[in-house]
Formats: C-alpha cells, structure tokens, sequence
C-alpha cells in the first residue's frame, strides 16, 4: 500500500498534467516556508495561480473538493501571501484554482476563491 506522501506525490503529478494541458505553465512546486506550503504556483496566461490539490482515495469518504473549506482556503491564502512578498512575482491579477481528485475522478475548480 502507498504511503501518503507517496499518494500525495501521485495525485500532485496528476494534476501538474491536467494543468499542463489546459495551458497553464508551472512556475513552482511545493513552495514552503513558515507559514505553510503551497502545492502549485502556475501562470494561466498573465494570470497568477495559487493551485491547491486535495484527493481521496474514493468518495466513501466524501469528494476531495469537501476537503478545502473556510480555514483551508484561509491557510493557503496566507501562504499566498508569503510567497508574493518573498519571490515577488510580476502579475496583475491572481486567484486559488483547485484540483480535487477522487479516486480516478479529477476535477479542475477555477477561481474557487479570492483573496
């Protein structure tokens, strides 16, 4: 059986090529630092995108989009945040999309949230 990081690391590469092929161009990849961790920062023409990626193994459980509610988006908002002032990227306009995989079904949420 895979080990979680080993199923994050999965579903991660999964979703960089779903990402890839409606056009985004990755510019990083789990970005940390102290006040959390991003999984995704991607361009989507001159827009700027924060990509969160939540999976589950199925939908026993619930699906994975359940999974980034009020203080998850906030966190990731934060961490967003950080990452503009430290690598201080050139944009005009950004937003959160999310990649939320369940079991073999995945699914790419635009502008799921704004700062």
């Amino acid at each position: 059986m895979d080990t979680t990081i080993e199923r994050g690391a999965t579903s991660e590469a999964r979703a960089v090529d779903l990402l890839v092929r409606r056009g985004y161009r990755i510019v990083d990849r789990n970005f940390r630092c102290k006040v959390g961790e991003l999984d995704i920062v991607a361009r989507d023409r001159d827009v700027l995108v924060f990509v969160e990626v939540r999976s589950r193994t199925d939908g026993q459980h619930g699906h994975a989009l359940e999974m980034v509610g009020h203080s998850k988006r906030r966190k990731v908002s934060r961490v967003a945040q950080s990452y503009i002032a430290i690598r201080r990227p050139r944009f005009d306009e950004a937003r959160f999309d999310v990649v939320a995989i369940t079991g073999n079904d995945i699914e790419l949420v635009q502008d799921a949230w704004r700062l």
